[in-house]
């Protein structure tokens, strides 16, 4: 059975709180049969993920502003109107370096990031208090963490 077609207004669905950053899914796992899903994240300055890796590719489009990404050893700074591409695997993060927050969309797929950015929206509540979290909810949603630096 195909999924249906979906429609989501800029001021509609949820808005997850993700280690500082908004996130918005625009096309959930479950409206495409867990083949990709597509979400908006809103970055603050200095907001991001710490390095970590899961078994699922990402795409990153940056429409806003300013993002640092370390993908690997390499670091970059992409601007409005670049793109990103992080096979499955590949050590990666990010964080916000313009004044004003970043826009950028995320493809993931397949679409397995959903279920752990709803459980870091539950759990990882106050930071940097909450940050022991990270490792075991990763662990339970194929991510896995890099030992902070130090």
């Amino acid at each position: 059975m195909n999924p249906p077609v979906s429609i989501v207004r800029q001021d509609e669905g949820e808005v997850l709180n993700v280690l500082g950053v908004a996130v918005r899914f625009l096309c959930r796992a479950e409206d495409t049969h867990y083949a990709w899903s597509l979400m908006e994240n809103v970055i603050p300055k200095d907001a991001g993920p710490p390095l970590h890796d899961h078994p699922w590719d990402e795409a990153y489009f940056v429409m806003a502003g300013e993002v640092e990404f370390q993908i690997g050893a390499r670091r970059e700074r992409v601007c409005a109107g670049d793109f990103v591409y992080a096979p499955g695997g590949t050590p990666h993060a990010f964080h916000g370096v313009s004044d004003t927050p970043a826009r950028m969309l995320i493809f993931d797929a397949p679409a397995h990031a959903e279920a752990f950015f709803k459980e870091i929206d539950r759990e990882v509540t106050d930071l940097p208090r909450d940050l022991p979290k990270l490792a075991d909810i990763g662990a339970r949603h194929q991510l896995r963490f890099a030992p902070p630096a130090g």
